[in-house]
């Protein structure tokens, strides 16, 4: 008769308990980071575009050329540009942070729309001569890409867009000599009030 061989056993075999706390502290890591708020709005960069956008509003104010005016307000949003993408990074870069994964991707992504369908406008209102629409127009959908974008941000950043939403609202209605005014407000004054208390409270 032939021996049987040795029987295999249907037990599997113990998963090595550091796996299993690897695998916890990276399902805990992700959760946090998709939960987090993204702090890398920059507060000192704030106050410096609002600088520069009082000193394009004084600018465009003194334009002989409604197509001279808008040259100046679109230099002076590449201008914000310039300030606001390395000072987002280098606050994330302090905070140990990616500006492009978890709470930072959903900022841009929910930041991006206003802001395309503003350009969108711009470049419709320009071709039909209703320029002096544009105010009130970009400092509502500016203040609407703060508000969906704050939604992931401090509690903060969504209030300083609803303020520019509420100047961009008067804006439309207001008399059209207004326009640059209601920009320096929104874009100037408020990044400045609010840069500077972001980054007196959240790191600069």
């Amino acid at each position: 008769m032939a021996t049987p061989g040795p029987v295999r056993s249907s037990r599997r075999e113990p998963i090595p308990i550091d796996a299993r706390a690897a695998d916890h502290l990276r399902y805990i890591r992700e959760t946090m980071a998709s939960a987090a708020e993204f702090t890398a709005v920059p507060g000192w960069g704030g106050v410096a575009m609002g600088i520069t956008a009082m000193a394009a509003a004084y600018v465009a104010s003194r334009q002989a050329s409604r197509g001279a005016w808008l040259v100046v307000w679109l230099l002076e949003a590449f201008v914000a540009v310039a300030i606001a993408a390395p000072a987002a990074a280098t606050k994330a870069h302090r905070a140990n942070s990616r500006l492009f994964s978890g709470p930072g991707r959903k900022f841009l992504l929910s930041f991006a729309p206003p802001i395309v369908v503003g350009g969108l406008l711009t470049y419709t209102l320009y071709h039909v001569g209703a320029l002096t629409a544009l105010p009130g127009v970009w400092l509502l959908l500016y203040g609407t890409a703060i508000v969906t974008g704050g939604a992931f941000s401090v509690r903060v950043v969504p209030v300083m867009g609803l303020c520019l939403m509420l100047l961009g609202a008067v804006a439309l209605f207001a008399p059209a000599g207004w326009g640059d005014g209601f920009m320096a407000a929104g874009f100037g004054v408020v990044h400045v009030g609010f840069g500077w208390w972001i980054a007196r409270h959240y790191g600069g």
